[in-house]
């Protein structure tokens, strides 16, 4: 009665999406290629359903269920919202990667609901073991997802992703044995009340920058950020469009629970992490401007922008909180306008190489206008969400305290050298070039364009009329 109970209350969206997983492989066992249309659909239905569940879910009060595994709040509804309104704009981006595979069109799909499910799953976690199982399920969907596409390349790219994978689990894993060896806990909350009884070791110390460490792989920042250049060139856009948004959602999500409480006692973890989102910026920033292909530099924009939110997670408090959710709100709409615009310029039988972007502006207007727009987002250019949701989280950094002012320093400083390369995109788009034809043809891709207007709308409202967003992600921030 009570495992029935706590489905209702608090797993509804999940038990929507593990539906329609199972409907998925189903039907790919019973239909022909020629309904490959329907695969997408039902992924949409699947989102759209989960996503109307969660207004039955129970968040006040909290709610724990599975024997305290899962947790039900605002703050995990919160993050369900970004996750699956992310996933919802992005099925819409793979026409391309369907069209070309249809007989795989409902596996394909089943893959993305397992994703889904997976980082669902992981930002309502409140043990180690619930967590590692959802990070697996998100990460082995990824594992195929990138892998869906045929040729060498994809298979290379998987290959790259599935080795370093495994080292971050075996770190991360590394890192909760040593904390349960310390405290006979794997629960969140147990292994807060017990720090509240005896003082941390350097032992627990090492464990927590252990953990902290297996999860920079997911967020593509050092130590593990090698893969992400290679496997964002070699896989297909519109995945490569999920793993840039939702396993990231999924993973500050369930950061920013760990800091608060399990591993809130360590001081040293916090000097880690500010350190790590420094060098990864850097590291980032810098690669990007060596970059010729739109999809390694997207690569390196994922990096550095994670690198800001780590640097802000990791000074813990409410008001960062706070900043690290608008941010993720902004960066979800600018970052799928730029790949829609990518998977656009894909479908117009265009290459990813910059020097093809030239007269853009003059043959093709609103796309240039609607891409300058989420490209220059990212950049953080006034009256866009980029330059609040920045300003947002800097301000925050600087009121933590001095001692983090010089690597803030360094971080704007590298924001700098950012604005660089997201110009240069600009800027090659209002070059004339008499060698190069540009001709983008709106009606092979109409979703990724709708995708890509909405999304540079909403880039620009956020930009301008931030406050109500804000005050949602001051309140759920208060809400952890």
């Amino acid at each position: 009665m009570e495992f029935l109970h706590n489905i209702i209350n608090i797993t509804l969206p999940e038990i929507a999406i593990i539906l329609f997983i199972f409907i998925q492989i189903i039907l790919s066992m019973l239909l022909d290629m020629k309904f490959y249309k329907l695969a997408k659909w039902l992924t949409v239905f699947a989102i759209f359903l989960a996503t109307s569940l969660c207004t039955k879910v129970q968040i006040e009060p909290i709610y724990y269920g599975f024997k305290n595994a899962i947790i039900s709040d605002n703050y995990t509804l919160f993050f369900k919202g970004l996750i699956l309104v992310a996933s919802f704009l992005i099925v819409f981006l793979t026409k391309k990667t369907i069209t070309s595979r249809r007989d795989n069109a409902f596996q394909f799909n089943a893959l993305i609901l397992t994703a889904i499910l997976g980082a669902l799953v992981l930002v309502s976690a409140n043990d180690f073991l619930t967590m590692f199982i959802a990070m697996e399920t998100l990460g082995f969907s990824m594992f195929f997802l990138i892998a869906f596409d045929k040729g060498f390349p994809s298979k290379e790219a998987t290959f790259k992703y599935l080795v370093i994978s495994a080292v971050a689990s075996a770190v991360f894993l590394f890192g909760v044995s040593y904390l349960y060896g310390i405290t006979g806990f794997i629960n969140f909350s147990s292994i807060y009340e017990y720090f509240l009884e005896k003082s941390p070791t350097l032992l627990y110390s090492m464990a927590a920058i252990f953990i902290a460490c297996g999860l920079a792989f997911k967020l593509g920042v050092i130590p593990f950020a090698n893969w992400i250049l290679d496997i964002y060139e070699d896989a297909s856009t519109s995945v490569v469009t999920f793993l840039s948004i939702v396993p990231k959602i999924a993973m500050f999500g369930i950061l920013a629970r760990l800091l608060v409480f399990p591993l809130s006692y360590s001081f040293e973890l916090t000097f880690v992490l500010v350190l790590i989102s420094v060098i990864t910026a850097v590291w980032a920033n810098c690669l990007a401007i060596r970059q010729k292909n739109i999809k390694r530099l997207l690569a390196c924009s994922s990096s550095a922008n994670a690198a800001y939110v780590l640097f802000a997670a990791s000074l813990v408090s409410v008001f960062n909180l706070s900043t690290v959710l608008f941010y993720l709100v902004a960066y979800i709409f600018m970052n799928i306008g730029v790949f829609a615009a990518v998977i656009i310029l894909e479908s117009s039988e265009f290459s990813n190489k910059l020097y093809e972007f030239k007269n853009f502006a003059y043959t093709n207007p609103v796309f240039t206008l609607c891409f300058a727009t989420c490209m220059l987002g990212l950049a953080g250019f006034p009256i866009t969400a980029g330059f609040i949701s920045k300003i947002y989280l800097f301000s925050a950094i600087a009121r933590s305290g001095l001692i983090f002012l010089p690597f803030l320093a360094i971080i704007m400083l590298t924001i700098v050298i950012s604005v660089y390369y997201y110009l240069r995109v600009v800027k090659l788009m209002f070059e004339k070039s008499d060698t190069i034809e540009s001709k983008v043809i709106p009606h092979k891709t109409s979703s990724a364009i709708v995708i890509l207007y909405f999304c540079a709308t909403i880039t620009i409202i956020l930009g301008i009329f931030p406050s109500k967003i804000i005050e949602l992600c001051q309140l759920m921030a208060y809400n952890i």
